[in-house]
């Protein structure tokens, strides 16, 4: 069984620190270990991971992880995993990898996916975010990588909300939902988060109950975000509802339907396609598919050009058996994706009209 890691990522004195320092002492979380880099930022307590008899504290010294912890990590967990090899070694049973406030997290997800020893070892089971409500507003405007963080997440930690106005404090919040509706967002004070809130996040697996497979897609949040900041002309019109965007950030949030099976011809073609001409810019792909002459449904998870091994379902999860993928881009449009994939479907079967919902 594949050892789950989070990644916890948040921009610079967003509370992952001090998050960091409340989880390790949980009973939750033993047996866990932490990777961190403290490169520009405060450190961990470590008294308190000296104290801490389930728990074990890594720190890798090699500057900014963003920048150098393809090797770092890759070489850290070998060591890790040949430590539990042996016959007196410690086990555990997750791994939390902390970023530096700098770093944008798609590399690290990279290494977690694209090594081919990692992936058979480790599965990334979560991305949380810490978000300061004081001052994330600004952050967001200043720094790229925040809207990354925050667009990559499957939490958002909202951290230090008794120092933020109640009126900057909601326009936050309703930018991060803009930027990624689906993620879900938890308000804590003092790091005081509740360890089972942080665990089975990310990929969904066979392993969980099959109706988790819709909380995990949660197209509705794109729909609701659509209705929200859309006039009703749309409607009028037929437009397509499941869809958000937030315009300073370059960010696209939109779930597209197909009402018919999709050759799987025609969707690698396409997946191809869109990785060649804008993969680093599709911040997060997933869905649900109906392949043709396929019976099942296949979940699929990517992140910019990489994809996690398609997880086939042994049943739909209800009546609904619509392909739904869900996308995150950044300066791509919801349009471009579209048409792609109408272009390629009326290649591949030119009786096809309009498969789109």
């Amino acid at each position: 069984m594949k050892t789950p890691i989070t990644l916890l990522t948040g921009f610079l004195g967003s509370g992952k620190t001090t998050l960091l320092n409340h989880l390790i002492n949980q009973p939750e979380l033993s047996d866990t270990l932490v990777i961190i880099n403290e490169f520009g930022e405060i450190a961990l307590d470590h008294l308190l991971v000296a104290e801490s008899n389930e728990n074990v504290l890594m720190e890798m010294d090699s500057g900014c992880m963003c920048c150098t912890v393809r090797g770092d990590l890759v070489n850290t967990l070998h060591e890790v995993t040949a430590q539990m090899s042996e016959p007196e070694g410690r086990q555990f049973k997750r791994i939390i990898i902390e970023t530096t406030g700098l770093a944008d997290p798609a590399p690290i997800i990279h290494t977690l996916m694209t090594d081919r020893w990692i992936a058979e070892a480790y599965q990334l089971d979560g991305v949380v975010t810490t978000v300061d409500l004081a001052t994330g507003s600004h952050t967001l405007d200043q720094h790229k990588e925040s809207v990354k963080q925050a667009a990559l997440a499957d939490l958002l930690l909202l951290t230090k909300g008794d120092m933020a106005d109640e009126v900057a404090k909601e326009a936050l919040i309703s930018r991060l939902t803009q930027i990624n509706p689906s993620a879900r967002k938890l308000e804590v004070a003092s790091g005081q988060a509740d360890p089972n809130q942080l665990l089975n996040l990310g990929l969904f697996t066979t392993e969980g109950k099959l109706t988790d497979v819709e909380a995990w897609l949660k197209e509705e949040a794109y729909s609701e975000q659509h209705d929200h900041h859309h006039d009703h002309d749309c409607h009028q019109h037929g437009c397509d509802h499941d869809h958000a965007k937030r315009h300073g950030d370059n960010i696209e949030s939109f779930c597209l339907t197909v009402e018919k099976p999709i050759s799987k011809e025609a969707l690698q073609d396409w997946m191809q396609l869109l990785m060649s001409l804008v993969g680093s810019n599709i911040l997060r792909i997933k869905g649900l598919l109906n392949i043709e002459g396929v019976e099942e449904p296949l979940v699929i998870h990517g992140v910019q050009q990489l994809f996690h091994p398609p997880v086939p379902l042994p049943a739909w999860p209800n009546d609904d058996q619509r392909t739904r993928l869900v996308f995150i881009t950044q300066n791509v449009s919801k349009e471009f994706i579209e048409n792609t994939f109408k272009e390629l479907i009326d290649i591949a079967e030119p009786s096809t009209k309009n498969p789109m919902k």
